[in-house]
């Protein structure tokens, strides 16, 4: 029997990422994924270039 799609994606996702829970107040996600699609992002996308962006300010500070 073959895999389905969604389990071939899962599978490489398994592979490939790692997750990070992250916890906000009430109603701050919300917000937080309007403004990420205001500016063309996913919330995901937009969370993983913030830390990108400090990480590289931090790095350039030292």
């Amino acid at each position: 029997m073959g895999k389905t799609s969604v389990e071939v994606k899962e599978r490489y996702n398994k592979k490939v990422y790692e997750d990070i829970r992250l916890r906000v107040k009430k109603g701050q996600k919300e917000l937080i994924q309007t403004h990420a699609e205001s500016i063309g992002k996913s919330l995901n996308g937009y969370i993983v270039d913030l830390i990108e962006d400090d990480m590289k300010k931090e790095n350039s500070a030292t």
